[in-house]
């Protein structure tokens, strides 16, 4: 029961249903890989397509979201998510797991693992206590190091391979030997992008225009006749732009051209179609992580799975305190905590585990418990400095010293309920109508009638019935009280 406080209180720091639906997709696929077995997935013809496809979805999908006008206005956020927030990260991890277990491979690993997932961190923000100039930051963060862990990880694998001792060059990262092959691969990279941007600038020019026309129309309409703007063009226009993202993320798939992928989210953007993007990287999610599971049907490296995910976990701690406050020592400690306390993986460190499986076996056996590792991490961390935020805001009332006594409960004249007691301490707005102390001490702004109504102390009290008088003494239109 403690446990489910710490994972989850007052709707904060709750499981996304995405990952809810990847844990069970994992759970399914181990189930079906116990049942038919999973010998020689990674050598299917079609597995490598497969992983390129989920990879260039999930790609686009954390890219089509980010607002170019943020960005502008935060270029040192930017700048630092690319380098400090994902390149020395990334740096750390591989070191840690490199000096614990002397393999190369796991250069590409611990940058596999450095990447936070956009979609938890929008969850989390939902609830979060983060200031907005924090949350603005994790966000940014959280979109950007998707595509740079992406490139950097298929990049890097091909210096992994050689370290390793082999020869060739890996199915996920360019073709090719030396700088040659990281040049061939950027030029195919600019000329689909830019083939991409020119099929997209045509239809939207002609759209531009027809609604220019239409408004034209409708700012002069006959007499007493409105003409409202009917251009079938704008949803012709998004139509066109999911077609040919969907065009590009299959050229992509087949030739692992990821970085105009990435560049072409920032760029072209669907429109009214946006949601089914973001149902298809769900889906993406989801069969990443159902072939996860059925991969992890050969073993898993629990061990090494636990030093990589605490490497991630901890670099990410390290980096939100020391080096966070440095470049943005406008964000006070409690969003240097929550940044530092930030790391989660999802769909793109499942995914790159699937594409480097065939180059690096082993690969799902020691990611697949470094991603529970930092999640569980990540829950179980948050969940405490959020309780300890609530005892911290519990204890700050009684904390404040206070320059006049409480106000004691007893209600006021002509309010025998007490319905207008108020028994906050401190002064009291002037003619507002609150608990007059039985011991008859004045409070700053309370009135004339609330000081009569309760005598001093040293006075003897007031009679509470009233002498009779003489009738004749009244005047004749008097009317007597009840």
């Amino acid at each position: 029961m403690k446990a489910r406080r710490l994972l989850r209180r007052d709707g904060e720091n709750s499981f996304p249903p995405a990952l809810v639906a990847a844990i069970c997709a994992v759970l399914a696929g181990l189930t079906a890989g116990q049942l038919l077995g999973s010998r020689a997935l990674t050598e299917a013809s079609w597995y490598s397509a497969m992983a390129g496809l989920l990879l260039a979805v999930g790609l686009y999908g954390s890219t089509h979201e980010i607002d170019p006008g943020e960005i502008r206005q935060d270029l040192r956020a930017l700048v630092w998510t690319v380098t400090l927030g994902v390149l020395l990260k990334a740096v750390l991890i591989a070191g840690v797991m490199i000096a614990a277990f002397r393999e190369p491979e796991y250069l590409v690993l611990g940058i596999a693992v450095a990447q936070i997932d956009p979609l938890s961190v929008a969850a989390m923000n939902r609830s979060s206590r983060m200031s907005p100039r924090a949350k603005n930051l994790l966000s940014v963060w959280a979109s950007f190091d998707d595509p740079v862990t992406v490139l950097l990880t298929l990049y890097f694998s091909v210096l992994a391979f050689r370290f390793s001792g082999r020869s060739g060059s890996p199915a996920a990262g360019p073709a090719g030997d030396g700088l040659a092959a990281y040049a061939l691969s950027l030029g195919g990279n600019l000329l689909l992008f830019a083939v991409a941007v020119g099929l997209w600038w045509v239809p939207r020019r002609l759209w531009r225009r027809a609604l220019d026309r239409e408004r034209t129309r409708a700012a002069m309409p006959p007499p007493g006749q409105d003409t409202p703007l009917t251009s079938p063009f704008p949803r012709l226009t998004d139509l066109l732009c999911l077609l040919l993202v969907a065009a590009v993320v299959a050229v992509a798939a087949q030739t692992m051209l990821m970085l105009a992928v990435a560049v072409l989210g920032l760029v072209v953007r669907v429109g009214r179609y946006a949601a089914l993007v973001n149902r298809s990287v769900a889906v993406a999610f989801s069969v990443a992580a159902f072939v996860l599971g059925l991969l992890l049907v050969d073993g898993v490296s629990p061990w090494r799975g636990f030093v990589l995910g605490a490497g991630a976990f901890g670099a990410q701690i390290l980096i939100g305190l020391f080096a966070v406050p440095r470049l943005f020592p406008d964000l006070d400690r409690a969003d240097r905590v929550q940044l530092g306390l930030g790391q989660q993986n999802g769909i793109t460190a499942i995914i790159l585990a699937l594409a480097l499986e065939p180059d690096f076996p082993g690969t799902v056996a020691v990611v697949g418990p470094a991603i529970l590792t930092v999640n569980t991490l990540h829950y179980t961390a948050n969940g405490v400095w959020r309780r300890r935020q609530d005892k911290a805001d519990r204890r700050a009332p009684d904390d404040e010293p206070t320059t006049q006594h409480h106000r004691a409960p007893h209600p006021v004249p002509g309010d025998p309920a007490g319905r207008h007691d108020d028994p906050r301490p401190g002064p009291l707005p002037p003619g507002s109508r609150a608990t007059a102390p039985a011991h008859g001490w004045r409070f700053i702004g309370t009135t004339d009638a609330f000081a009569a109504a309760s005598p001093e102390p040293d006075a003897p009290a007031a009679p509470t019935t009233r002498p009779a008088a003489d009738p004749a003494s009244r005047p004749a239109d008097d009317t007597t009280c009840p």
